[in-house]
């Protein structure tokens, strides 16, 4: 836990009790991700109140229970991510780049199956001392 503190002391204020004050109000604790994990677990243990438990930590009901939905949510995220696995930007990058990859080698073996097709459909026909080279119209199937 640390704190964060951004508060400049006014000489002009009046009592000890408006500068308490105004030094709680501009000091902020900032807890990790995993010591609200923490406070969260041990609230949901149950050994002790959640109004004591906050009390402990010096943070309000609403804080508390704000953290408690965003660890329940948090596991409901990961337990879906288990079962469907979220790719890191560097796998799908390399995803990306296979598939460019395999799409060329695709695209490459489309047009040499075409020219072995069409090669097969051409006749050559001696006619006349010259060769005539007359492509067979493909027949549709039909439905």
């Amino acid at each position: 836990m640390t704190t964060k503190k951004n508060f400049s002391v006014n000489p002009k204020q009046e009592s000890s009790k408006s500068l308490l004050k105004d030094i709680r109000r501009n000091t902020k604790r900032i807890f990790t991700s995993e010591q609200k994990a923490l406070i969260v677990m041990e609230g949901i243990r149950d050994e002790q109140s959640i109004a004591e438990l906050c009390h402990k930590y010096g943070i309000s009901d609403s804080t508390y229970y704000k953290w408690n939905k965003e660890f329940i949510e948090a596991g409901k995220a990961r337990l879906d991510g288990d079962i469907v696995r979220e790719a890191t930007s560097d796998e799908v990058k390399e995803l990306r780049q296979e598939n460019i990859r395999l799409e060329e080698a695709l695209a490459d073996l489309v047009v040499r199956y075409d020219v072995v097709k069409n090669l097969k459909l051409i006749e050559q026909i001696p006619c006349m001392n010259r060769i005539y080279v007359i492509v067979r119209k493909r027949k549709r199937p039909s439905f």
